[in-house]
Formats: C-alpha cells, sequence, structure tokens
C-alpha cells in the first residue's frame, strides 16, 4: 500500500513570495499532469484534487502569463493529463499555446480533448507536427487549419507555369464587368496565378477603400503606394524606427567603422568605436580602447553610441583583430549587442538553500509517512491479528516515526522563518495569561522533582481572574502560545532536582518583556544556540534536535514577530511588540475570548 501525500504537503504551504509561488506552481504542474483521465490516484481525496485545480488558478493571478508560459515549456516533468491541457487552455494565447504544444496526450485523450477546447486554443495545435492522423483528421473536420493564404481550388496535374506581375494594373471598378470570375479549377490556373488573382483583387479593394485621416494615415508607416500595398497577414503597423538589438561591424585600422549590417548602415558608418585621444590629453583608456590599441580581442566591452533613435544607447561589443597575409593589422571585425535588461532580483543564497532543505524534508516526509501508515495498520490489526509484541514494536514505531516528522516540520518551519517565506500573523493576545498558563503546565511535571518556573511577583500584582496584570502583545494567540511553550519548555526541561527559575513579565516602552533565568545545564554553554543539551526529564521535550536547536527556532519565531530573543548573564530576555494603542479595549475584549 503506498500512500502519496505530494499534494497535501504542497496544499499545506502558504506561499507568501514570488519564489514559493514559482515553486508551488511547478509543483502543481508536475502533480496534476501527471495523472491521466479516467486513472485518478486512489488514495487520493477528491476534495484535495478540487483545491489544488483553485489553489493553481490562484496562483495563475500572481504570476505573469510569460513566467507561467516559460513554466510550462520546462523539461523534466510529465505532461500527460488532458484536464490540466484543458484548464490551461482557458488562459493567456502564451500559456495556452505553451500548455497545447508541451503535453503528450494519448490519441483517445486528443479526440475527447479537442472539442472542449475554445475555439482560439486549437490553432496552436496546426502547429504540431507530430500529433496522429486521426487527430489532425479530427482538427480539419472542426476547421483548424494552418496560419496564412488559403491555398487555391487546383489540382497538382492542372498546374502550368505563370509569370508573377505583380505590378499588373488592376481595372477600376467603373469599367463594365463583361467576364464572369471563374474558379481556377475550371480554368485550370496554377497556384501562382491565383495568388496573383488574389493580390491584384486586394490591390482593387484598397484604392476602393476611403482614404484615412492623416494622423491615422501615418501611423500606419511610410508605405502610401497603392501598387506596393501591405498584404492582410494579420500584422500590427510597424514603428517608423525600430530599436537595434544587434548588428556585425567591421572596422578599418582607425577604429572608424567601415561596413554593418544593411538596416543600420546608414546611422553607424562613418562611425569611430571609441574617441580619439587629444594631443596632450590625460584622459584614461577605456577597455575598448586598450584592447584595440594592443591588438587584442575585444570581449564584452562596454560603448554607447549617439544619433538616430534605433541605435542611440549602451551597447556591448565583442570583436577580432584582422591581419592581411603580410601581418599588417587591418581593423577589426565583430558585433555589437544590447546589454541585458535588468531582470527580478533572483533568490539569495540563503533563500536557495533553504529551498533545497525544504524539498529533502519533503522527499524524506514520503518513506517516514509510509512507515508509521505501515506501523499503524500492525497496531491497530487493520490486516488481521499479530501478537501483542508485534504490536507493541509497531506502536513504539509509529511513536518514533511521529517524532521524526516533527523534527522535519521544525526544520521546515526554521528554514522558511530564515528566509521570510513564513510570517508569524499579527494580534492581540495576552502574553501573561499565556506565560501563567504555561508554568502551571511545566509544574505538573516537574513538581514532583523539586523543579519549575515561578512567576515572578511583578506577574501577580493585579486581582484581574487570571491572577495577574495583563500584557497584550501584537501576536496571533496560536504563535504565542507555540512560541512559550517551546521557550520555557526548554528551560524547565533542563531544570535538575531542586532547582527554581523565576521568570517575569513586564512592559518596555513599545514591546514586553520576559525574563527568565537559565537553567544550571545552559549556563556552561558559551552559545546556548548551538548547544546540545538534552532534557534531564523524558517527560518534557520541546524539541527534537536539542535546547540549542530549539532556541534557535525560538529566536526565529520572535525575530518574525518583531521581537527579538537574546541572552543577557544568567538570563534569557524574550521581547515582543506590544498591542498598539490604536488597538484599544475592542481588540482586548476580542483577545480574551479567544484566550484559553
Amino acid at each position: 500500500m503506498f500512500f502519496d501525500d505530494r499534494l497535501a504537503t504542497v496544499l499545506r504551504q502558504r506561499a507568501n513570495s514570488d519564489a514559493m509561488r514559482r515553486t508551488q506552481f511547478r509543483q502543481l504542474l508536475d502533480i496534476l499532469g501527471s495523472e491521466r483521465l479516467g486513472e485518478p490516484n486512489a488514495t487520493r481525496d477528491p476534495s484535495l484534487v478540487a483545491s489544488a485545480w483553485l489553489r493553481l488558478s490562484a496562483l495563475a493571478e500572481e504570476i505573469p502569463a510569460a513566467e507561467r508560459s516559460r513554466m510550462i515549456r520546462e523539461p523534466g516533468w510529465r505532461f500527460r493529463s488532458p484536464e490540466l491541457a484543458a484548464h490551461l487552455a482557458d488562459f493567456e494565447p502564451d500559456v495556452a499555446s505553451a500548455a497545447l504544444n508541451r503535453a503528450q496526450l494519448a490519441s483517445e485523450d486528443w479526440s475527447a480533448l479537442i472539442p472542449r477546447l475554445p475555439v482560439r486554443a486549437r490553432g496552436f495545435l496546426r502547429l504540431r507536427r507530430d500529433l496522429p492522423v486521426d487527430v489532425e483528421h479530427l482538427l480539419e473536420r472542426l476547421g483548424v487549419h494552418d496560419r496564412g493564404l488559403p491555398s487555391p481550388l487546383v489540382h497538382a496535374e492542372d498546374a502550368v507555369d505563370a509569370p508573377l506581375e505583380l505590378t499588373e494594373p488592376a481595372p477600376q471598378a467603373s469599367e463594365p464587368q463583361t467576364d464572369t470570375p471563374v474558379e481556377p479549377v475550371q480554368e485550370g490556373r496554377s497556384e501562382i496565378s491565383a495568388i496573383v488573382e488574389r493580390i491584384a483583387q486586394f490591390k482593387r479593394d484598397r484604392e476602393r477603400a476611403p482614404k484615412p485621416a492623416a494622423d491615422e494615415d501615418r501611423s500606419q508607416g511610410d508605405n502610401d503606394n497603392p501598387l506596393m500595398p501591405r498584404l492582410p497577414l494579420d500584422e500590427g503597423p510597424l514603428p517608423r524606427d525600430r530599436r537595434a538589438q544587434d548588428f556585425g561591424f567591421a572596422a578599418d585600422t582607425a577604429g572608424r567603422i567601415e561596413w554593418t549590417d544593411a538596416e543600420v548602415a546608414r546611422m553607424v558608418i562613418g562611425t569611430r568605436l571609441f574617441p580619439s585621444r587629444r594631443l596632450g590629453a590625460l584622459t584614461e583608456q577605456g577597455p575598448l580602447a586598450r584592447a584595440f590599441t594592443r591588438r587584442q580581442p575585444i570581449v564584452a566591452a562596454a560603448t554607447s553610441l549617439d544619433g538616430a533613435e534605433a541605435i542611440a544607447g549602451d551597447w556591448i561589443v565583442d570583436a577580432q583583430p584582422r591581419f592581411t597575409e603580410g601581418g599588417h593589422f587591418s581593423g577589426y571585425v565583430g558585433r555589437f549587442r544590447r546589454p541585458p535588461e535588468a531582470g527580478p532580483a533572483g533568490p539569495s543564497a540563503a533563500q536557495q538553500e533553504a529551498d533545497r532543505i525544504r524539498q529533502l524534508l519533503h522527499e524524506l516526509r514520503t518513506p517516514v509517512t509510509a512507515i508509521q501508515g505501515y506501523a499503524e495498520i500492525i497496531q491497530q490489526q487493520l490486516f488481521g491479528t499479530a501478537p501483542h509484541e508485534y504490536r507493541g514494536l509497531a506502536a513504539a514505531i509509529a511513536a518514533d516515526a511521529a517524532r521524526i516528522l516533527a523534527g522535519f516540520d521544525e526544520l521546515d518551519r526554521l528554514a522558511r522563518l530564515d528566509t521570510g517565506a513564513l510570517e508569524i500573523d499579527p494580534g492581540a493576545t495576552d502574553m501573561a495569561r499565556y506565560v501563567r498558563a504555561t508554568c502551571r503546565q511545566l509544574d505538573q511535571v516537574l513538581g514532583p522533582r523539586l523543579a519549575g518556573i515561578e512567576v515572578g511577583d511583578a506577574a501577580k500584582t493585579s486581582d484581574s481572574e487570571s491572577g495577574g496584570e495583563a500584557v497584550f502583545v501584537a501576536v496571533e494567540a496560536e504563535d504565542l502560545e507555540a512560541l512559550l511553550w517551546r521557550l520555557l519548555g526548554t528551560l524547565g526541561g533542563g531544570c535538575a532536582s531542586g532547582e527554581i527559575l523565576e521568570v517575569t513579565i513586564e512592559p518596555d516602552g513599545s514591546h514586553a518583556r520576559m525574563i527568565c533565568e537559565l537553567p544550571a545545564q545552559l549556563l556552561a554553554e558559551e552559545d546556548i544556540f548551538t548547544a546540545e543539551a538534552r532534557p534531564i526529564g523524558s517527560a518534557i521535550n520541546a524539541g527534537f534536535f536539542g535546547a540549542g536547536f530549539a532556541l534557535r527556532l525560538a529566536r526565529a519565531e520572535a525575530r518574525a514577530a518583531g521581537g527579538a530573543l537574546m541572552r543577557d548573564d544568567e538570563q534569557l530576555v524574550l521581547t515582543l511588540p506590544l498591542l498598539g494603542a490604536a488597538s484599544s479595549a475592542e481588540d482586548a475584549e476580542l483577545a480574551a475570548e479567544t484566550d484559553i
């Protein structure tokens, strides 16, 4: 029996950053794209799959279409789900084109999918040349053809050579038409003559059309010659000056450009690669001029050109020196190219490392979850009776697997907190109340050993129902409870017999401070955040990896909440932001209702 929890694991993650959203989008593509129609995962909850489709649509609203289409075209993931193809075909043209060209479906899946596709999306399939024959016949029946001018209705055996007269004068609309138009098949004309006739008809229609306004006509370009119209190929008007992106060149021995590509020749020929040096000038030569002077190859040298808009701006030059057969220097030949545009900042090294750790944890969870499942099956006798000894061993294995999974969750939480992928939700919670509740829970375990953590007098000088003064902090109750248990449980677990620690809570400006004494076990540690100390007893265990890791995780949680956790001599100090003045008694009432 195989437990596939990949989809649940992906949906459980919170995509709070661009990198996390892109990662989750890729993961959902991989999982949803690997399942064929009619072969659902037997262990997967249908409601979980529905949530995955909703999450995929939500992520599509956050990620630009260009990035989504690029991720869809990436190799390394299986795309054999017609449901995913149908889902992506409803998005932007770039995304739909990438999906329909990337999908690898069976013939019967294509036949069932194509009639469901939007009409605009079906045309993308005509760009593929690897579709089955029956699928191509289906596209033909649905009227999906290649882009371009339709072929004339002639037979190959009737084709004859005909002159291509594109400037043949067309008859005026006012002239009487005595001859009835005849189809090319009836006259036996070739494809070339049929195309010539269609172009001539287009020119006649263009001449009869009303002239556009002056400014509108200028926006269509400079081609106003009625004998050389532009063909209707669904292309927009070209700009007057295109911005050149790269061009080849040749320069003479003085560094003056003497040849370039034709499209920029009139704007660049005669320009020097670098400004000439004046006699007596002390200006330092740049990398391009220095390489030219030494007759060395020019590699990625930055320069700029002035002049027409098409060539003005910054450039990068790569060139090689030229020499005659006699060994004399004759100039340079090379290429200009635009510098790459600055894209969005990629993930930092810490974020990349955190992503690798999280990916490793995801791979490790699957076998541990399977082991836990098998152990629970034996312990609960789901497949039949089992000896009590085996059931006891299975229960121990299931408990160990649960602790391992809890440790994985701690590692994943620390990685996300350190990289900013996880944030602590703001709220309004009585910190003093939770501290007292946690200490009472610890007393039940540490009391028999005459150890524990006592709340100082400063937190008991009130007649409130909870027995102490309320100190509200701007942290959500669940996150605060987990933080305090991790912190106080680690310190309490290190208490020896007869050791009593004192903790106090007090406001300090805009923050609340919780100060707790360190147990003797941690006082000798030079850095308590790297300590490997384990709890003295087995009843309290605030962390799977020891006291140092638990304190590091608590410190990361405090920082994410806007506070800090630090050591002050023999004390540990936790600071959290106080509830702001804008959150008045109404917020305090709401927090008190949700408190334990």
